[in-house]
């Protein structure tokens, strides 16, 4: 047959052979693209464009979920069937099986891209232990919904992570539109997500799989943020650094920090201070918040204590005004810290950490000569 001869050339192996790197080299190919274009700050249109991602997920469940007839078996028959009719009942064959496999594979593709955007995201607000959980747990379900192709015809996989990467979405968009970064508005996200997920399922007709999962999902994100494991979003860390002294040139600052040891090739600063008596560290950060968002962050410097634990020693606030393109700067300084562990967390009035900077403090005679770095 005419189908078997394409199948055994060498270029349709060749086709094939190419065809396995697909998945990897469109995996890849999107998180890079994710990485170069969303990672640096949350705009408008990333959220259009997850949202549009979204909705169309959100058609591809309710067109799964109608009634289909089952066609008849319109085989021609075997006793005398030209070879024109068999090519042409073999093509349309495999057509159907194609077809039948379409949405699952969009599904795969949509809930991929929303992943992976989100992963960024997160990843990029990550910078204490907690927080960390998150974007891990988003690493691996974008690597593992390479692997779920053939699960998404077990629907309940399918509205689990649909209703996930609703909630995670309203979890940006509500406060992004609202302007705010209030615990409540997490909580009331959460729930829009989670209810946005049960109101689509109840209105597919055959109500294909399980919703009850989605529930589940919705109380473990919201016991996550109470416990300061999902970062304070839309807020995304840009910078935090700690050193002697700070000075604004132009639009920019520059901050002194301590120089590496010289046989600490990759990098040309150090989180190890020496400092004199009374001498001054300050902790410059910068973050990112969309326009319109106004709120209040504090640097909360806290020395470890070996019995009690980390122990906070001030709590000083700063305005941030949304709708900087490199991010809010702000920094503060504390004078003659006492030797040993140090950390400055980042926070927002509702307690919840942006970001945290670890170093330590030793006293000395002299300081050793700092690194001037731009920011």
């Amino acid at each position: 047959m005419v189908i078997a001869k394409i199948k055994q050339s060498r270029a349709f192996q060749h086709l094939l052979k190419f065809a396995d790197f697909l998945p990897a080299i469109f995996f890849f190919g999107g998180f890079l693209w994710d990485a170069l274009t969303i990672g640096r700050q949350v705009a408008a249109l990333d959220l259009f464009i997850l949202a549009a991602y979204l909705l169309a997920a959100a058609a591809i469940l309710y067109s799964i979920g109608r009634p289909t007839a089952v066609p008849e078996n319109t085989s021609p028959s075997t006793a005398w069937r030209p070879k024109l009719v068999s090519y042409l009942y073999a093509a349309y064959c495999q057509s159907r099986f194609y077809w039948a496999n379409l949405p699952y594979f969009m599904l795969q593709f949509l809930f991929g891209s929303m992943l992976s955007a989100l992963f960024i995201l997160y990843f990029q607000s990550a910078s204490h232990g907690l927080a960390w959980l998150m974007a891990i747990l988003l690493g691996i379900l974008l690597v593992a919904n390479e692997y779920l192709e053939d699960h998404y015809r077990q629907l309940t996989i399918s509205w689990a992570l649909f209703g996930f990467c609703a909630m995670l979405l309203f979890n940006f968009a509500l406060p992004f539109l609202l302007g705010s970064i209030h615990a409540i508005w997490f909580y009331l996200s959460t729930v829009l997500g989670a209810g946005f997920a049960y109101w689509l399922y109840k209105k597919t007709p055959q109500h294909l799989g399980s919703i009850k999962p989605v529930g589940m999902i919705a109380i473990m994100l919201m016991l996550a943020y109470s416990f300061d494991v999902i970062p304070p979003v839309p807020l995304v860390k840009r910078d935090i650094a700690v050193g002697y002294a700070i000075s604004k040139v132009a639009n920019d600052y520059q901050l002194s920090e301590q120089a590496s040891d010289w046989w600490v090739f990759w990098r040309k600063t150090s989180n190890d201070l020496k400092t004199t008596a009374g001498q001054r560290v300050y902790c410059f950060s910068s973050v990112f918040a969309p326009n319109g968002l106004n709120t209040r962050l504090y640097h909360v410097w806290q020395l470890y204590d070996n019995k009690r634990g980390w122990q906070t020693q001030s709590r000083i606030g700063y305005s941030l005004s949304g709708g900087r393109k490199n991010g809010f700067r702000g920094y503060t300084f504390k004078q003659g810290l006492q030797a040993g562990d140090w950390r400055v967390a980042v926070k927002t009035e509702t307690n919840k950490t942006v970001a945290i900077q670890e170093f330590t403090v030793t006293t000395v005679q002299a300081s050793s000569v700092p690194v001037q770095i731009r920011y």
